[in-house]
């Protein structure tokens, strides 16, 4: 886990008021985004975050090269979960000692730090809907992240920092239904698992939730409960954290929904009503078409299966076994115990998929062979199979992947080419050596359906039309 700076989290304590400005929606036409509850679940629009006409656009001049840092911090930040996942300190309280005395965190501002950029949009490769909370809803724009567990969003009055948002800031004052959760409370308990930062209690013995991230971005907070809202339906007592130190990189979104597999994940406390699964198609940034994430029933029919692998690495990750890749019909020229060599998950928001050296090496070779006839572009950052033009003007050998079961992703030329300039295209794949990752690029218009439940993971094509 990263070393952050933070103020004191006893400052939470002391109001230091930071002025945030309401930020209009670029496509005022979706403000009212397709939210239902019906007798199949819960029913939400998903954009990709680089979308015109997402409620809270990254900038329309954001290089690619930014979204393959912010992708590679991720990647980071996930391999070290995975390596360090039982800490026995907080980064967030490094340098500091929890004292029972008056209920107080005492001690002295850590000492080591890495540099924050707030404001910059980490949020790069994550998908962002809208979620209503309190008693009257308001609405706010928040990211979702299927390696999250705790949801939180910026609370006013903002008592360290807020980054700029879209819309109003939380103000838990307004909502009738808005408690703060005692530290005695079993919800409490559990935040050392939900965020893997040991939970600390204020002077008036309010909870205090730590949530870090792998860019240096952190959310620091008051964990409550209010009603949740989509459309029509409502959720009391959720539990979420209401930041009041949160900063990084975290966009112009409210917040976060984590949907990982952890008591405090929205998944978890909606599912005694709706059940324990979600599915959602990622839509491409160039479609008109938004894309949704649904949480409830599901058709089985439409899909095809993998289990889940079970790992002791991280029980909340979703965990998958890839066992094999093809290049226009021809498996690669690797042996099929490579695929499993590394541990694998599947994420909703990193950008380009990471796959076992040997394995990529294989693919890089099969797909430039397929393409040979194709002008080649210099190494784009960690991309190294590039060429001139765009994806959707190039000949691309179809690319299968195969999992454990049976389930596969016929990937089309889009899921298998990512657009870095508008001059150059790249492999959308990259090696590693530690954890390999089934990113969002392979998933885009496809219905993926996470089923908890039955300890499975679907694949439907066409998921978004």
């Amino acid at each position: 886990m990263e070393v952050l700076p933070l103020l004191l989290v006893c400052s939470l304590l002391f109001t230091i008021a930071t002025p945030i400005r309401d930020i209009t929606d670029a496509c005022a036409s979706q403000i009212n985004d397709f939210q239902h509850l019906n007798s199949s679940g819960l029913h939400l629009t998903l954009h990709h975050p680089q979308s015109p006409c997402s409620p809270a656009p990254l900038p329309s001049d954001l290089p690619f090269s930014a979204v393959v840092s912010h992708d590679d911090a991720r990647i980071a930040h996930l391999a070290s979960r995975l390596a360090n996942n039982h800490p026995t300190s907080s980064p967030l309280l490094r340098g500091h000692r929890k004292k029972k005395a008056g209920g107080v965190i005492a001690g002295s501002q850590a000492s080591s730090s890495v540099p924050l950029t707030p404001g910059a949009s980490v949020a790069v490769g994550n998908y962002v809907t809208r979620l209503g909370l309190g008693t009257p809803a308001t609405t706010y724009v928040m990211v979702v992240d299927t390696g999250s567990s705790l949801t939180w969003l910026q609370c006013s009055p903002c008592s360290v920092s807020c980054h700029r948002q879209a819309g109003p800031v939380f103000d838990p004052h307004a909502s009738g239904t808005y408690a703060a959760v005692q530290c005695s409370s079993s919800e409490c308990g559990e935040l050392q698992t939900a965020t893997l930062n040991p939970s600390a209690c204020s002077v008036s013995n309010v909870c205090i939730y730590q949530a870090s991230y792998g860019d240096s971005s952190y959310s620091v907070g008051y964990l409550s409960k209010d009603t949740v809202s989509f459309g029509s339906g409502s959720f009391p007592d959720f539990y979420y954290g209401c930041g009041q130190d949160n900063e990084g990189l975290f966009g112009r979104s409210a917040g976060l929904i984590g949907l990982a597999k952890n008591k405090l994940s929205l998944l978890y406390q909606l599912a005694p009503r709706l059940g324990y699964a979600f599915s959602y198609c990622l839509p491409t940034s160039s479609s008109a078409a938004a894309g949704y994430l649904s949480i409830g029933s599901y058709n089985p029919g439409q899909y095809s299966y993998t289990p889940m692998a079970s790992s002791s690495l991280d029980a909340s990750l979703y965990f998958v076994s890839l066992s094999g890749m093809s290049v226009a019909g021809t498996p690669l020229a690797v042996s099929p115990s490579e695929y499993g060599s590394l541990p694998t998950i599947i994420d909703s928001g990193t950008v380009i998929t990471r796959l076992p050296a040997n394995v990529y090496t294989a693919l890089s070779r099969a797909v430039a062979a397929a393409m040979a006839g194709a002008q080649r572009a210099p190494t784009y950052s960690i991309l190294d199979t590039c060429f001139q033009g765009a994806a959707a003007g190039l000949r691309v050998p179809r690319v299968d992947m195969v999992f454990a079961g049976g389930a596969t992703l016929r990937l089309a030329p889009g899921n298998v080419l990512i657009d870095v300039d508008d001059s150059t295209t790249c492999l959308a794949f990259a090696p590693t050596g530690g954890t390999a990752i089934i990113g969002n690029t392979q998933q885009q218009t496809f219905s993926v359906v996470y089923d908890v439940a039955q300890s499975r993971i679907g694949f439907a094509a066409g998921g978004c039309s």
